[in-house]
Order: structure tokens, then sequence, then C-alpha cells
């Protein structure tokens, strides 16, 4: 059973949309969530923040592509000549006319250590980490272009270094962002994390999980073709946004909803009733639950 944790969270501009650092005990992380709009409040402030963004560190730039669907960046960045970190890369970025995902992002969230341990190796190694979780995860579009370098490490700094890892993670989904958690999560003990599976009664072979956080239909499930006339407008746009998540009218991967009755009418690609429509193998609905 995973241990209770406490996160220490200072609102900086005394606002929950303003900036935030985030510390834990026993950790020598820190994190910061910074609002794009306040990356030059940054310079100005002067005290801790200004402090650990000068420093190395890994940061993430989160927001909506033009679809809609959230979407992440993951870069790195490490201390210049001018004395600059994480927050000269997050000021060129701001700045930038280029980058094709420039429009895309909002806010940023930064992990440096309050020791300014990392070189360009660790760096490199929770890059790569970061980002390819990121993807695995399939819970927001990932912005980068090519798979980050993942260096070459001891043993010793790789446990070091994967135990940073376990700390962000939590720290992430805190600040609101699951990036890295898997949809379904396997081999958990806890009895908080022991989903119920549902089958699809009626011609579509469909199957989903209720879970902490909704109601989850499962890779490798079957979807009407078309929308019929019912179909809901929140049904539409769900369908237009997973578009690339169905191949033959087959789920490719796990899909997170609010209601049983939105993944049912996914599936039905009409109006539904989670509670008609899912049940368990002992024939029970989620409203059981």
């Amino acid at each position: 059973m995973k241990k209770s944790k406490s996160i220490n969270m200072f609102l900086i501009d005394g606002s929950p949309t303003g900036r935030i650092k985030c510390t834990m005990q026993n950790w020598t992380g820190v994190a910061y969530k910074v609002p794009r709009n306040l990356i030059s409040e940054c310079y100005k402030s002067g005290g801790n923040i200004t402090e650990h963004l000068k420093q190395s560190g890994i940061y993430f730039l989160i927001g909506e592509d033009d679809k809609g669907n959230p979407s992440i960046y993951v870069g790195q960045a490490v201390i210049r000549k001018n004395g600059d970190g994480i927050l000269g890369r997050l000021n060129e970025h701001k700045k930038s006319n280029t980058e094709k995902y420039r429009n895309y992002w909002n806010e940023a969230i930064c992990f440096t250590t309050t020791n300014d341990t990392f070189g360009p190796t660790e760096i490199s190694y929770l890059e790569n980490k970061f980002t390819n979780m990121a993807i695995s995860a399939k819970r927001y579009e990932v912005l980068n272009g090519n798979e980050p370098n993942l260096g070459n490490v001891t043993e010793e700094k790789e446990c070091e270094l994967e135990e940073f890892i376990e700390y962000s993670k939590v720290v992430m989904g805190v600040l609101g962002h699951k990036v890295f958690e898997p949809l379904i999560t396997f081999n958990d003990n806890s009895c908080l994390n022991k989903n119920i599976k549902f089958s699809f009664i009626g011609p579509f072979k469909a199957e989903a999980e209720l879970t902490n956080e909704g109601f989850v239909l499962l890779k490798g499930s079957e979807i009407r073709n078309e929308l019929l006339k019912s179909a809901s407008p929140s049904t539409i746009k769900q369908r237009e946004t997973h578009e690339k998540d169905i191949e033959n009218n087959v789920t490719t991967c796990d899909i997170l909803f609010k209601s049983p009755s939105a993944a049912s009418a996914f599936v039905a690609g009409r109006s539904s009733s989670g509670n008609i429509e899912w049940k368990t193998s002992d024939n029970k609905s989620p409203k059981d639950f």
C-alpha cells in the first residue's frame, strides 16, 4: 500500500491562479508553477523563486493544442554564462515566434533542487524519462519533436534520479496535471485502486472500468461507426477529439469519461444511459457502486 505524503504549497502571489512553490518533506527537490504572463515577475521578485529558477532543471510547458486537447512540452535547462537556467529557457519560449507550439502553452511547471545538484547528465536522463512517461500515459499530446538522449548515469545516480521522478509525479498531479499517471493502474494492492469492470450491453463489444477519476473505456472496445441523430453535442465533440484513438471502429487506447453515460453514448453513437447499458459480470450497474 502506498505511503501517505505531505506536500507544502506556498502561494507566492497570494492566489491559487498565481505562482506556486511546492516542497515535500525529505525531498531535496522543489517545484514551481508559473503562469506564462508572470514569467517576467520571477526576475523581479527575488527570493527563492528567482534563485531556484536560475539553476539547472526540468520544465514542462502546459496548455492545449489547436484541437483543444491538453498538450505538454518537456524541456531541460542548464545554467548559462548570463546566470540564467530554467528562467532563461522559459523566457525564450515565451518570446519565440518560430516554435510550432508557441501558442499552445499558458503555464510552466519547473523542477530543480534546493542545493543545485543537477548537471547535464542528470538533466538529460530526467528529460528522457519524463518525456517517455508522458507519451506512455497518453493523457497529454506530447509536443517534443525528438526523443531526448537518455545519457549515461551510474547505478547509484539512477536510483537517486528515479526517486526524484517519483516525488515529481506526485507534485505534478497535485498541481492539477496527472501527466504521468496511466488511466488504468495494475498491480496495486490498495483497496482504493481496485477498479470495477463493466461490459456494454448491446451490439458492440466494449468494456470499461470505474476508477478513482471516472469511467474509463478500455482499449480494444468496439464503437458504432456512425453517429445517430440523438447523439448530443458533447458526444460529437468526444468523437472528434478521440478520432486519432479509433481505428476500424475500435479504440486504440484507454479513454477517460466523467460519467458512465458519456462512455456508453460514445460507444453507441447516440443518447444513452450508462446505468442501463453497462453491467458487471454479476449484472450490477454503475449506480450500485
